[in-house]
């Protein structure tokens, strides 16, 4: 049934530079894309910001890098999209390659590093940053439909950083699922929760499922590609209708 997810949870009111928003987000109707490849897990380590932050390997060597694409279309902050570029990763705590994901995935509780996310608002932006320490910023994300695939193309001021497009797969209900995401404000870890609640869902192993390509010239793509990415995804997700809460970020002492 839809919209159980947002029952039993409390909001409360905010209001900034004359904009009113609550807290926590939901997201009442979102489309998204997933797509994980393989990185190097020594190149990655550069880009981690906190010695506690351990890349998740699913195998020695490789860790894994999560590229999503978000298409809100009704939210507590109005319609707006998002791309997240994401390591998972076990904070403070020693990974076991392979065990950990797996582990992960039978808990349905994923634990990543978000590296970067641009946005198509202010107001998405400025909340991301002043409360989570996200690393958001304007970006054109628009999003494309055809045949059998979906597609999102990541550009800022006319320079493209990313394609990336996926198959459009047949989808059952899927399980609430949660994220717990990581970033860096004034040098202080924060954490947050996501639950998702995938109302339509589908997951490909083929690697031919999504398709990755990277921009020419723009600093996130040139990182990107120095990080030795895999071929092709590992796994696929692909979600047409889901719904979502963001809760408050917090300090990492109030987990």
């Amino acid at each position: 049934m839809r919209g159980e997810i947002f029952k039993g949870i409390k909001q409360w009111d905010f209001e900034h530079a004359g904009r009113k928003f609550r807290l926590p987000v939901f997201y009442y109707d979102n489309t998204s894309i997933t797509a994980i490849y393989t990185a190097s897990t020594n190149k990655v380590k550069k880009l981690l910001p906190y010695p506690s932050m351990n890349p998740i390997e699913m195998f020695p060597g490789r860790c894994m890098v999560a590229f999503t694409a978000f298409e809100y279309r009704k939210t507590d902050i109005d319609p707006y999209n998002e791309f997240s570029i994401a390591f998972l990763i076990a904070f403070d705590r020693v990974q076991v390659p392979g065990l950990t994901a797996l582990w992960q995935m039978a808990r349905r509780c994923f634990t990543a590093y978000v590296w970067k996310l641009p946005v198509t608002t202010e107001i998405a932006r400025f909340g991301g940053v002043e409360l989570y320490g996200y690393p958001k910023f304007l970006a054109d994300i628009t999003f494309e439909r055809s045949s059998g695939w979906i597609g999102c193309r990541l550009s800022e001021k006319g320079e493209n950083i990313l394609n990336l497009k996926g198959k459009v797969l047949p989808t059952a209900r899927g399980k609430i699922t949660r994220f717990v995401t990581y970033s860096i404000t004034e040098g202080i870890p924060v954490t947050a929760n996501v639950v998702v609640d995938p109302v339509k869902f589908a997951q490909s192993r083929d690697g031919q499922s999504a398709i990755l390509e990277l921009g020419a010239k723009h600093p996130i793509a040139s990182v990107l590609k120095e990080i030795q990415l895999s071929a092709g995804p590992v796994m696929y997700q692909f979600s047409p209708v889901t719904e979502a809460v963001l809760f408050g970020g917090k300090n990492l002492m109030d987990r």
